[in-house]
């Protein structure tokens, strides 16, 4: 299967170049595979480029999902992230995705600086 790139995922969600957006409907048309690091820097886009709430933001992530032509990588963990961002939008998308990956893959607790993430279930405050 092939990849997508950050400015793919932009170029599907933000709508704002009538050629690139065809472009990039036609590349996933026929499949594609979307990284967790290319949907992270895709909703940093989002957030600090075009301004997206939060909640708009989830939405994206919604959307991504249920995508019928992109395969998320480990999607279920890309939805239990959503889960957590919708619930605490403050933490930031990026944030709950890390922790969500450190649970799958079994290396609790996530040591961290940051106040309202350490408050998570599974992170812990240095």
């Amino acid at each position: 299967m092939r990849a997508v790139d950050t400015n793919i995922l932009v170029r599907l969600l933000v709508r704002d170049d009538a050629r690139q957006v065809q472009a990039a409907e036609e590349f996933v048309g026929r499949g594609a595979w979307v990284s967790h690091l290319v949907l992270a820097e895709t909703l940093w886009v989002l957030d600090a480029v075009f301004e997206l709430t939060p909640d708009r933001i989830a939405t994206a992530v919604e959307m991504l999902l249920q995508h019928r032509d992109l395969t998320i990588q480990d999607s279920e963990v890309v939805a239990a992230a959503l889960s957590r961002f919708r619930e605490r939008p403050k933490l930031g998308f990026s944030d709950c995705l890390v922790l969500e990956v450190a649970r799958k893959a079994g290396h609790l607790p996530l040591g961290t600086f940051d106040r309202d993430l350490a408050k998570t279930d599974g992170a812990q405050r240095l």
